[in-house]
């Protein structure tokens, strides 16, 4: 019994050792590219630029677990109607949690590349249309949009880049009154941070 509390003692006093020597912290700010798929009969979806600032953990050495959380902007200009024309930007605000998993492609201490895929979850925080001229009423979206997301990512001493996409899973219309949109977000990212921890020291 002793023994094992002693073992438990030193696992408990180096853990936060381990995890320091294996952890990375990897904020980040970038811009991003959003539209929405399938539109529907007279009205047309283009990307905007939009931005977005948050941050990632690693966990791990060469395969690593990557959870983050962004504050993500995106702009989608709207084009709808057929004899008067409406031309607007729907600007949307998300909190986006991320839920990774990374592996080096290239490891060394002072360069990395890395590839990055998992799932991500986006919760609605606002709606609203740019100038004004579409109504937009942020129950018309659905609370959130579950997403799959893959990104490319290089570290240059303790710079880091990364470019992605993010493709939505769920609908980002709710079903009003018997209309049905199967719109989705897809989104294109690029990413430029720091990273401290893990063999940058």
């Amino acid at each position: 019994m002793m023994k094992l509390l002693r073992t438990l003692t030193i696992a408990v006093c180096a853990a936060p050792l381990l995890l320091h020597a294996q952890m990375a912290i990897n904020p980040q700010v970038g811009v991003n590219w959003t539209k929405l798929t399938d539109a529907p009969s007279g009205s047309d979806y283009t990307a905007d630029v939009g931005f977005m600032v948050g941050g990632d953990l690693r966990f791990g050495s060469r395969l690593y677990v990557q959870p983050g959380v962004f504050y993500v902007s995106t702009a989608t200009a709207i084009k709808t109607g057929n004899t008067v024309t409406l031309d607007d930007d729907l600007v949307l605000s998300f909190l986006k949690l991320k839920a990774l998993v990374g592996y080096n492609l290239m490891d060394g201490d002072g360069f990395r590349l890395r590839l990055n895929a998992g799932p991500t979850y986006s919760v609605l925080m606002s709606a609203k249309s740019k100038n004004g001229d579409i109504p937009v009423d942020k129950d018309n979206f659905t609370s959130g949009s579950f997403n799959m997301d893959a990104g490319l990512g290089a570290d240059i001493s303790i710079v880091t880049l990364e470019t992605g996409v993010s493709y939505g899973l769920s609908k980002a219309f709710e079903d009003q009154g018997g209309f049905s949109s199967d719109s989705k977000y897809f989104t294109f990212y690029v990413t430029a941070g720091l990273v401290f921890g893990g063999s940058h020291k």
